[in-house]
């Protein structure tokens, strides 16, 4: 098994034990929105998949304005100090998937493995699968150990270890 970083070790088991994000996009207005969203990782398009419904407000505003943010962290254990908690913000460019393709196929296969529940949701017309393809990071993972990371290496961390 090849040697990977510590903050690579970190980011990769980061984004495979938390199962939410907090979504950022942009409406019309240019106004920010946060949501939560649920999102898998997709290893062979080396992306993030999230399943979402045409009549969320977050899902109107990816697909005016592709441009998303995410951020996902470790979750707070009561009594802890919270100002260290490991977390990364994401940076990329949503686009929906083309239902059957095999982009979607993969993305579905990803997402259901994660949230098998969600089967069901996967059959109603107004939900879809987005594909978030990242550009940049930034990763802290405690105090004094935080790093910015571009696309490379979060492909890097999204695919299998070799």
């Amino acid at each position: 098994m090849p040697h990977e970083p510590r903050l690579s070790r970190d980011l990769r088991i980061l984004l495979n034990t938390q199962r939410v994000a907090a979504l950022g996009t942009l409406g019309e207005d240019g106004l920010p929105f946060v949501s939560m969203v649920p999102f898998a990782v997709e290893p062979l398009g080396a992306c993030l998949v999230i399943h979402v419904s045409g009549l969320a407000v977050h899902t109107r505003n990816l697909q005016v304005s592709p441009n998303v943010s995410l951020l996902v962290m470790q979750a707070e254990v009561a009594g802890e100090p919270v100002h260290a908690l490991p977390r990364v913000t994401l940076i990329g460019q949503a686009t929906v998937l083309e239902r059957d393709s095999a982009e979607w196929t993969q993305s579905r296969a990803a997402y259901l493995a994660r949230f098998p529940e969600a089967e069901p949701m996967t059959q109603l017309g107004d939900f879809m699968f987005v594909a978030i393809h990242l550009a940049g990071a930034r990763q802290v993972a405690g105090f004094g150990a935080a790093r910015s990371l571009d696309a490379q290496t979060l492909e890097s961390v999204l695919r299998p270890l070799a």
